[in-house]
């Protein structure tokens, strides 16, 4: 049976529209206000815009390594998705919670919060920190300011994402870099095609270089994760104005999903290197104005977790993993990781309802998720 009070917490977070592109204030807001009711002070943290921000805020002792419950406030966007209800409404049938954030990963953040009282009731033996970020969907954009405070602070000794796993324990995910391909050609009409530099044929030439460089991502190989080599793919392209205009811009974007300790860092420079040494030269020697740029959209680590003594008695507290698991998806645990915080991600709910019309978490998920971080505050009781 999960707790009442995550229920209705998931009820007004789901109501928060916090699409990626839209700001999170009110969210955050309503979070530092639930979290002053009980006498706990948080900080804002706010993004170069001051339109989004993240919340750090810490219960217990602070002179000594803690552990860190870490979430997005974020969610995908609805449009052109067939919902049957409003997606910032939660809706109760057969078991299940649907709206927007359900499963990814707005019922981790409600069950956190619900934890509040417990962790309050008790004297603990360590700081419990509490870590919600923004801009998680579009490339974990907002997580490292929020971990530049922490690293002023004692190094907490464990991080928990609750990404939805299905409450299963996962040690690894591929790191992502993407960027975006900008090719500015030569107009001219298509009667006089040669007069002209034409951007699209020009960008399909870098996107199939691209393809030759991810055939050679699949050599290096590792069982854990599916698919088990790094990937590279072309996902958005714009160009041309009219059939018979010579196209003067071309732009794509493009990521590699990298398994962890995989340097892709030397495939984007060498791309970059052949644009501009080879492919660059030919098309100023039709018109000089001529350009292609690379510009970085986002870039977050893999993660491998490794064994610590913190982690290990956590994970007692947890069904026994069949296996070492791995996901497919990113998250913030390899920013954490990076900092020298051993990372795991576990959360209620599943990937394969996230994104998608009709995105939900079930009832038995959520309770799973609230005798989780119940065991937990027991097991962070100072003894007596």
């Amino acid at each position: 049976m999960s707790n009442p009070a995550t229920r209705e917490l998931l009820a007004d977070l789901i109501a928060f529209a916090t699409v990626s592109r839209d700001s999170n204030l009110a969210l955050i807001d309503y979070v530092q206000r639930y979290l002053a009711r009980y006498g706990i002070d948080s900080e804002m943290i706010a993004d170069a815009s001051g339109e989004k921000a993240n919340l750090l805020a810490v219960i217990g002792p602070q002179d000594r390594p803690g552990i860190v419950l870490s979430g997005h406030t974020d969610v995908v966007p609805v449009s052109g998705q067939q919902w049957h209800s409003d997606p910032f409404v939660l809706r109760e049938t057969n078991g299940k919670l649907f709206g927007r954030g359900t499963a990814d990963m707005k019922s981790w953040l409600a069950a956190v919060l619900a934890l509040v009282p417990q962790l309050i009731a008790q004297p603990l033996r360590m700081p419990v920190w509490i870590a919600f970020s923004h801009d998680e969907e579009v490339g974990c954009k907002g997580v490292p300011t929020l971990l530049a405070r922490l690293a002023q602070k004692t190094l907490p000794a464990l991080c928990l994402v609750g990404e939805p796993t299905e409450m299963r324990p996962v040690f690894g995910h591929k790191g992502k870099i993407a960027l975006r391909c900008e090719v500015t050609g030569h107009a001219a009409h298509s009667a006089y095609t040669p007069q002209g530099v034409n951007a699209i044929e020009y960008a399909v030439r870098i996107i199939q270089s691209l393809m030759t460089l991810a055939e050679r991502l699949k050599q290096e190989r590792n069982p854990a994760f599916d698919p088990p080599f790094s990937t590279l793919q072309t996902g958005v392209i714009h160009g041309g104005e009219a059939l018979n205009i010579v196209p003067e811009r071309c732009w794509f974007d493009f990521e590699i999903r990298s398994l962890p300790g995989v340097s892709v860092q030397p495939l984007v420079d060498e791309i970059i290197h052949w644009s501009q040494q080879h492919l660059l030269p030919e098309m100023r020697q039709i018109a000089v104005g001529c350009d292609i740029t690379f510009t970085p959209l986002s870039h977050y680590p893999g993660l491998q977790t490794q064994a610590a003594t913190t982690l290990e008695q956590v994970l007692a507290l947890l069904p026994p993993p069949a296996a070492v698991n791995t996901v497919a998806f990113g998250t913030e645990g390899g920013l954490f990781q990076q900092l020298g915080i051993p990372t795991l991600i576990c959360g209620p709910g599943s990937m394969a309802q996230g994104h998608k019309a009709g995105e939900f978490v079930s009832l038995p998920q959520l309770a799973a998720c609230d005798t989780f971080l119940a065991d937990l505050c027991c097991w962070l009781r100072e003894p007596t």
